[in-house]
């Protein structure tokens, strides 16, 4: 086992099975918004229960990745690993063999939960199997095929929909985990955080805090913001999300250390993360609707135009990579998250019921390469910002803020998209998607700002008044 996961053979494995496991994971965030017409016309069920098939998967695997990185340094990361993926695995067969709207939408919670167990743990047994000089580039690669997977599941879910069937979208994880399962028990080395705690409260804060914010944001849009539902939700969240704050700092071992915060490079990237999720997730699921909505293409010819953008990070992270191994991760996710701002600002210039795809083709391009350029040292860069023993805490809070960073850009941009527009017209959608394409590339605009708070080369990834409170990894 150690020789497989410290010579390069070890390292190969080990970015192939995190990065399919990475892949599958996000795929399922917006994998099912093009099949919802499918679904329903098989399944039957309201608006807002088709709704929750993509809420349900968001909801769950955001307010539980916290606590699948906890479970993974207590118990062992490979370990929870490999349920995790089982879990996931099963509920996708699960899904794709459900009777009914409601086993749908129920499995679908599943499905989020082995994903918020498996998603956070790949990043830290990645990290823990690549050397430090290589470590950029490895990232730079787990982090293109990620963003690749959230970029392209409206383009995947609507071909395997048109093609073969909706519950394709489903069973194409089923052969992909069970062939992941035995490899990484015998490809990936087990590690975990000594003396690592269990925090009870911790997790029921965060939990808590988390599925009311996110529960509120899903439903805002058509419940409306003023909704007591709502209102009560988020107001719920944010007083437990307080109260995890307070915890952070006064626990003895908490589960987030508050204190990873004051590292600049740590809060720099995340609040970078959040808010370019906010602005691309909101984008996506706006532009998905108007390629078909308006400009009447199919759900796969959709998904094809779409692929100067969403397609980029394959060809652009990895050599991203090699340069922030060579000049730092700050330039390029600055430069990354300006293009993609730039991309969105073009796109929202050009748009018009009657847009050609050559008009189009700039705001595609530029908001793809700068896409690309950030998820290539994002990972990277929190992972170099804690100690190795708190990779597995950081990892879970950069992907939960992530995610709550995509439901609250979908809940904020279709809110701006209903208050100018909507579907009554091509036109009235158009305007719509405009106002709501110049509120995510400010966003996105902020997001650099926040990321210029990375300290440079020069700077202390990792504060050194922490090293004496940080846990070191044991590998076995």
């Amino acid at each position: 086992m150690e020789q497989h996961t410290k010579g390069r053979s070890g390292v190969a494995w080990a970015l192939v099975i995190t990065s399919i496991a990475g892949f599958m994971a996000a795929l399922d965030n917006l994998v099912v918004t093009t099949a919802l017409p499918s679904i329903r016309e098989s399944l039957g069920g309201e608006l807002g229960e088709l709704e929750w098939t993509v809420n349900a998967y968001t909801l769950t695997f955001a307010v539980l990745l916290m606590l699948g990185a906890s479970l993974g340094d207590r118990f062992g990361r490979r370990r929870l690993f490999v349920i995790g993926l089982s879990v996931f695995t099963g509920a996708s067969a699960a899904a794709a063999l459900s009777p009914g709207i409601n086993e749908l939408i129920a499995f679908r919670a599943v499905q989020g939960m082995g994903a918020a167990i498996m998603m956070p743990l790949t990043l830290t047994l990645l990290t823990a199997a690549v050397p430090p000089a290589r470590r950029g580039a490895a990232l730079g690669i787990f982090s293109a095929v990620t963003g690749l997977a959230v970029a392209s599941g409206p383009l995947v879910g609507g071909s395997l929909t048109e093609h073969l069937s909706w519950q394709w979208i489903f069973w194409l994880n089923v052969p992909i985990g069970l062939v992941l399962l035995p490899l990484a028990r015998l490809r990936l080395a087990e590690s975990y955080a000594p003396d690592s705690r269990l925090d009870v409260p911790g997790t029921l804060l965060v939990s808590g805090g988390l599925f009311g914010i996110v529960y509120g944001l899903v439903n805002a849009n058509s419940d409306g913001w003023t909704d007591p539902t709502v209102l009560t939700s988020l107001i719920a969240g944010a007083a437990l999300i307080g109260g995890f704050i307070r915890h952070g700092i006064r626990a003895k071992n908490p589960m987030l250390p508050m204190r990873l915060f004051r590292n600049r490079a740590f809060f720099g990237i995340n609040m970078a993360g959040l808010l370019m999720f906010l602005g691309m997730f909101g984008s996506i699921f706006l532009l998905s609707q108007y390629f078909q909505g308006v400009l009447g293409y199919s759900p796969t010819e959709a998904g094809l135009r779409m692929l100067p953008w969403t397609g980029m990070p394959m060809l652009v992270a990895p050599v991203a990579g090699v340069l922030a191994d060579r000049f730092g991760g700050r330039p390029v996710v600055v430069t990354g998250l300006a293009l993609q701002a730039v991309g969105l600002a073009l796109f929202a210039i050009a748009l018009a019921p009657d847009a050609s795809y050559v008009s189009q083709l700039p705001g595609l391009m530029v908001g793809g390469i700068g896409m690309a350029m950030y998820f290539a040292p994002a990972a990277s860069l929190v992972m170099s910002s804690v100690l190795p023993g708190e990779q597995g805490i950081a990892s879970g809070a950069n992907n939960a803020l992530r995610e709550v960073g995509g439901a609250l850009g979908v809940a904020v941009l279709a809110t701006a998209f209903s208050s100018q527009g909507g579907y009554d017209s091509p036109q009235t959608f158009t305007d719509g998607t405009v106002l709501a394409l110049w509120i995510g590339a400010a966003v996105v605009a902020l997001a650099g700002l926040a990321a210029l708070m990375i300290p440079g080369r020069s700077g202390t990834p990792v504060q050194e008044s922490d090293r004496a409170e940080a846990r070191v990894p044991v590998s076995a």
